[in-house]
């Protein structure tokens, strides 16, 4: 009876293991490749190589393509980004450590659910597209598992450079996702993080788009 006893709370332990922390601040990863990662492919192939501000942390999880909750790892976007593009390094695992360090994540763990596709442009995230609408059920089943939404990460703008059509049209389709997204999720204040590189003229494009942005909208530079 005792050994029966013992054996029924180890299933038990290891049960409650998997079971993700109610208190956690979920963010929403979405763009192209440079959200996906693409840190250390080459050749279409990543070289495994993990930095240390990459490294897991049981404080971290992944929503992953099946929606479940596990432990983040590189490469983040396995299983989510388009099948021919090879995954590696992004910026949501360097993010979501770096907020813990802090101390100012407001929760005990941090949940990403990665939705970004490489070579996407603005157009194939509007409402009624496949991508908006996967965007959109992750971010419901990450709310409906326990958590509560922190922001939106987006990266993403290379492939709206090669047509002058879809460069002029950006400012009004980003506002009208961000509009989109807040309505759906019932977030009216929805933060975006918005990830770009640092440039002239990128900080004349977003004087120009600041009419058409809805705020709260913050931008994230690298040179």
């Amino acid at each position: 009876m005792l050994r029966r006893l013992l054996f029924l709370l180890a299933v038990s332990s290891a049960v409650l293991a998997d079971v993700p922390p109610s208190n956690k601040v979920v963010f929403i990863l979405a763009g192209q490749s440079n959200m996906a990662g693409r840190g250390g492919v080459v050749a279409n192939r990543w070289d495994g190589l993990v930095p240390s501000d990459c490294a897991p942390s049981p404080a971290v999880l992944r929503l992953s393509p099946d929606l479940r909750w596990e432990q983040a790892r590189e490469p983040l976007h396995q299983g989510i980004d388009a099948a021919n593009h090879a995954v590696g390094v992004g910026p949501g695992m360097p993010f979501a450590n770096a907020l813990l360090r802090s101390g100012r994540a407001g929760a005990s763990a941090v949940g990403l659910v990665p939705c970004a596709v490489g070579g996407t442009r603005m157009a194939d995230w509007a409402k009624g597209t496949d991508l908006y609408a996967q965007m959109l059920r992750r971010a419901r089943v990450a709310v409906e598992t326990g958590g509560r939404i922190g922001a939106l990460l987006w990266y993403q703008g290379e492939s709206d450079t090669v047509r002058w059509s879809d460069a002029t049209e950006y400012a009004r389709r980003f506002g009208m996702l961000v509009r989109d997204l807040r309505a759906d999720l019932g977030i009216p204040h929805l933060l975006v993080i918005q990830v770009a590189f640092l440039c002239l003229a990128l900080l004349a494009f977003q004087s120009s788009m600041a009419d058409c942005l809805p705020a709260p909208l913050h931008y994230c530079y690298f040179h």
